[in-house]
Order: structure tokens, then sequence, then C-alpha cells
């Protein structure tokens, strides 16, 4: 549930369920968001799952399991992966050294199923893990001018760098953690964390004090990452092998062995995965009907055709708030298009024209590292 309902409420938010937890959906014009914060900066409340792994072992134990070096000293961060035997994502996530304690953030559904993995895990290491989801607020804060606001009105500390490093400092009378993101939605990125009982303050601070922010929700969160090329767990990353998912940045090849490495490192001696992300634009009207609801957009799994043969299936479409047209992404076979390329999507049993395009479609204040790359 959202820390902040009323603060929500009052902005005229529209609620969803997103993976077990209720988040913003929008406020009512998500394209218009879209552009103010894409021209300035904008405040989403995330709607992570946390994870707290404490104990003397804690870093080597979390090392020992994830797909990425967990950082060993406070103040850093690293975005990692759980896989199965079989390669496949189970989760992503971002782990932060926050000296005697690990937070993990994930997907609000798969902080409870991680926390038991784990626990089953441990035999002889002092290592202690307990989901703390309800004990924290965690704020986004996105656009060309988000380290100016963060500036605005962070106190005792100056705004964190490089990406996944982070700060302690006060907003008002509020202790917070200020994260600099690696950049998600193609812009200067922050995430503000504090404690449930003050994120009513700390939402209020980020939005009206000091530079004001625009308050946005998930379906413009989707749309703006779509946009930079970053690769969601929910859409494009569950159950994926991340070679096929282009996501390097979460893999360390040099790490010693992890459940699903021997698939991982396979993959990559054979030079390409079988499929790859791609982006695309569909050459049609506005997908959006008068209430600005997705009218017709292809779904996820909708298949991606060239001529009588299907290469592919979309994993989300939005309607571009950059570009105005609706874009996806979808998994091809890997040499079957290039950029450029005109292929169809299957929308409603029709077919309808779309052209692959490089991604990101929109280049922003700040590139996002979850960019697909692939060895070609």
């Amino acid at each position: 549930m959202t820390l902040v309902s009323d603060a929500h409420t009052d902005h005229g938010a529209a609620f969803v369920d997103r993976g077990g937890r209720e988040v913003v959906d929008h406020y009512g014009r998500p394209d218009s968001v879209g552009r103010a914060v894409r021209n300035g900066v904008g405040t989403i409340e995330m709607g992570y799952g946390i994870v707290v792994v404490t104990g003397e072992d804690r870093v080597e134990f979390v090392d020992d399991a994830v797909s990425n070096t967990v950082p060993r000293a406070n103040g850093e961060g690293v975005y990692a992966l759980l896989l199965d035997p079989q390669g496949g994502i189970e989760t992503d996530m971002y782990v932060y050294n926050a000296g005697e304690r690990l937070l993990v953030f994930t997907p609000p559904n798969r902080a409870e199923p991680l926390v038991e993995q784990w626990r089953e895990n441990v035999f002889i290491q002092d290592v202690e893990i307990r989901d703390a989801s309800a004990e924290f607020g965690v704020f986004g804060v996105h656009g060309p001018t988000a380290t100016e606001k963060i500036a605005s009105v962070l106190n005792g500390a100056g705004s964190p760098e490089p990406a996944l490093s982070f700060v302690r400092g006060t907003m008002v009378d509020a202790g917070v953690t200020v994260i600099a993101t690696d950049a998600p939605l193609g812009e200067e990125g922050y995430e503000v964390v504090c404690a449930a009982a003050d994120a009513p303050e700390v939402f209020d601070t980020l939005l009206v004090r000091g530079l004001n922010s625009a308050p946005f929700g998930y379906r413009t969160w989707d749309a703006l990452s779509l946009e930079a090329g970053t690769p969601l767990f929910e859409y494009e990353l569950d159950g994926r092998i991340p070679n096929v998912a282009g996501i390097r940045n979460a893999l360390d090849f040099e790490k010693g062995c992890y459940v699903g490495q021997e698939v991982v490192s396979r993959v990559e001696n054979q030079g390409r995965p079988s499929r790859r992300l791609v982006g695309l634009a569909l050459e049609s009207e506005s997908a959006l009907d008068e209430e600005d609801d997705p009218a017709s957009l292809p779904e996820a799994g909708a298949a991606i055709v060239d001529g009588d043969a299907a290469i592919g299936e979309v994993t989300r479409a939005v309607e571009s708030p950059t570009l105005d047209v609706p874009i996806a992404f979808g998994y091809v076979e890997y040499g079957a298009t290039e950029p450029g390329d005109t292929v169809a999507v299957r929308v409603h049993e029709a077919d309808v024209p779309a052209r692959r395009v490089e991604i990101p479609v929109h280049e922003g204040s700040a590139g996002s590292a979850r960019l697909p790359r692939y060895s070609d």
C-alpha cells in the first residue's frame, strides 16, 4: 500500500495494483506529465520490496548468491540478478552497502520469496534476513533538473555521485538517504529513502519545497523507461536469460560461482544469444482513447511478424510522450531484423506496420545503465 495515499488523492491520482502493492497509475494526462518530467523534474512513490541483511557474513553471503559483485564499502550499491539453475532471472535487485547492513531493493512481490529462499540457504554463516518493506518510503526524483531539485531541499550533504552511491542528510526534520540512480528514465535521477512515518513530510518536500516537482505515476514510469531503453523486471526480465535481455551491467563475468552462472557463461562464449530485445515504433494513430486510456496498444505476447513468419513477441507497448506515437519493446530472433526494417505487430487480430528503431528513442540528460547491449 502507498504510504501517502491522501496526498496522491489530493493530486487526483488513480491507483493500480503492481506486484501486489497499490501504487499510483497516473494523475490524469500521463502523456503531458511525461513531457513535464522530460523538461524539468518529477517525483514518483516507488513500489519496492526491501530486504535487510545483517550479520558478519552478510556481504559474502549475498555476493555468493547474485550475478554481480556486492560492494564492500559503505555508501555504494550495485545492480544485480538472482538466477535459477537454468539461468532464468528470478528477480532483479539493487544491493546497497549501508555499513552494518545491506539493503536490497526488489520488485514488490519478490521480497518475501527472496527472504524465504535466502533463509533456507543459511547454514553456518552469521547472517540474518528479513522483509523490511513496510519500514521505508522510497521516492524517485527524475528529470534534467533533478540534481538542482535535490540540492534545493537536502541538508547536510551534497548530491551523491557516481551512480548507485548514496549520502545521508535531512529534508526539513526527516532523516533521509539519497541515492544516485542509474538513470532508468534516461534522465538525471535520485531515490530518496526515509522512515515510513516520515514519508508524507518527505513527499510534500519533494513536490513543493525548493524547486517544484511534478508528481507522476507508473504509467508515465513505464513510458519513459521504455523511451530510455530500460528493461523492467515484470515485462522484459522475468524468466529470461540475462544475455538475451542484454543487461550486461548486472553481470560480473570475472566473479566466482553463483546459481545460473554456467548458463550465462556458455551463452556469452557462444558470441550471441538466440534472441535480442529491440525497440519498435508503430506506424499508426495515437493508441489512446478520449479518456487517455490505452485503446489499441499491442498486448504483452503480441506476435511480431515479418511477412508470414513470426519472429518474436512484444513485451510492453506504450504511447511515447516524446514521439507521440506508440512504441514497444519486443524479443525477436537475433538476426531477424536491423534498425530501420519494417515488420508488423499483431493488434486485435490486425497486423499493424512497425519500424524497428534504435534504443533509446529519446536522448535525455543521462543514459540508462540498463540499455540492452550485445557483443555485435
